[in-house]
């Protein structure tokens, strides 16, 4: 994708550990994918894009276990969405579990891919670009 259609994607990280976040941020920004926005659950997540005032990420990054709402329960409530906009953005599960029914069951509730941790820049924007349709690569 060019540098304008990355610069024009939308990120949402919904991770519980801020380290963890800011890692995924730098792996973007290496590919020009600054619009990021953040979420420390599933709960937050939903909050944010339950929010009319903020358009909606392009593509969501979320880890798998989380507090209050995992990563797990928050595909299955985005897929389940009464709003159109809001069921269909891709999903990529970004987890360091290596249980293949647990990464089974991520991809049946809805999980556009599951990716392991660590992932590298050139390997999250793959999936990105997989996940949304178009190239941002130069």
């Amino acid at each position: 994708m060019s540098n304008n259609a990355a610069q024009s994607l939308r990120v949402m990280i919904v991770d519980d550990q801020k380290a963890m976040r800011s890692i995924i941020r730098n792996l973007l920004s290496q590919h020009d994918i600054n619009q990021i926005s953040e979420a420390v659950d599933g709960l937050d997540a939903m909050e944010n894009l339950m929010d009319r005032r903020q358009p909606n990420p392009d593509v969501i990054i979320c880890d798998l276990h989380m507090d209050k709402m995992d990563g797990m329960e928050f595909c299955n409530k985005v897929r389940l969405s009464k709003i159109d906009t809001i069921k269909a953005i891709p999903i990529l599960i970004l987890t360091g579990e290596r249980d293949e029914l647990s990464l089974e069951v991520a991809k049946q509730v809805g999980a556009t891919a599951v990716l392991g941790k660590p992932i590298s820049a050139p390997d999250l924007c793959q999936h990105i670009e997989n996940a949304v349709g178009f190239s941002f690569s130069t």
